[in-house]
């Protein structure tokens, strides 16, 4: 597996990219860090995914209080709604959109998402937004944004892998979050795997396995 890591910066996004060999187009990944991680947070998971994709981990655009960053602005509330991730969501999508053509080239018409916890949030309320290019999704630790209608009505992401997992005893978020959103999914019509395991806020080794499978 490829382990080098480079680094870019466009306009206020800071990115740490892993590139495939050839220009692409390339299967693109997204990895969301969850609240006061960064751009290097996530890639403990980057080493099982096949050499082809290019993976991308974008830092939060906003400061968190106690250091690291946000992917919305910090508020006194319990649990972000869909409207505070739709700023980070359309920065993406006009960064996908205004990709640098000498950096290495992704097919962003069609992606694949995994984020923890709140990048979790994130990649759930991004698939909620934009189901038609939405690859395959993965919630760790994670949660819906509240206002994501619990009927999702005209909503579907027939036969999208979505892979959700949940450590039983997370202080932080809940594992009835992760079986609401694991219910949503396949409402929706995706297909759903479901990892809960006796662990906190993490990912047990059982459940990180599973994800290797289904990255791979």
């Amino acid at each position: 597996m490829k382990t080098d890591l480079q680094r870019l910066e466009i306009g206020e996004w800071v990115i740490r990219f892993r590139a495939p060999d050839g220009n692409g187009p390339h299967p693109v990944l997204w990895l969301f860090h969850g609240w006061k991680g960064d751009e290097d947070s996530m890639w403990v998971f980057a080493s099982q995914i096949p050499d082809e994709y290019l993976i991308l981990a974008p830092r939060g655009l906003h400061q968190a209080p106690s250091g690291g960053f946000s992917w919305y602005p910090p508020r006194v509330k319990i649990w972000p709604a869909l409207v505070d991730f739709r700023p980070a969501i359309f920065g993406l999508l006009d960064l996908m959109e205004n990709w640098p053509l000498a950096a290495p080239w992704g097919d962003f018409e069609q992606v694949r998402l995994a984020g923890f916890s709140q990048g979790a949030a994130l990649a759930y309320a991004f698939a909620w937004l934009l189901p038609q290019r939405t690859v395959s999704l993965a919630g760790l630790a994670g949660f819906l944004p509240r206002a994501m209608d619990p009927e999702p009505q005209g909503f579907e992401l027939k036969d999208t892998p979505v892979y959700i997992s949940h450590g039983e005893n997370d202080p932080i978020v809940p594992v009835q979050r992760a079986r609401e959103a694991a219910s949503f999914f396949e409402r929706a019509g995706a297909a759903v795997t479901l990892c809960e395991s006796d662990v906190g806020h993490k990912l047990s080794a059982d459940c990180f396995k599973g994800l290797e499978v289904f990255l791979e």
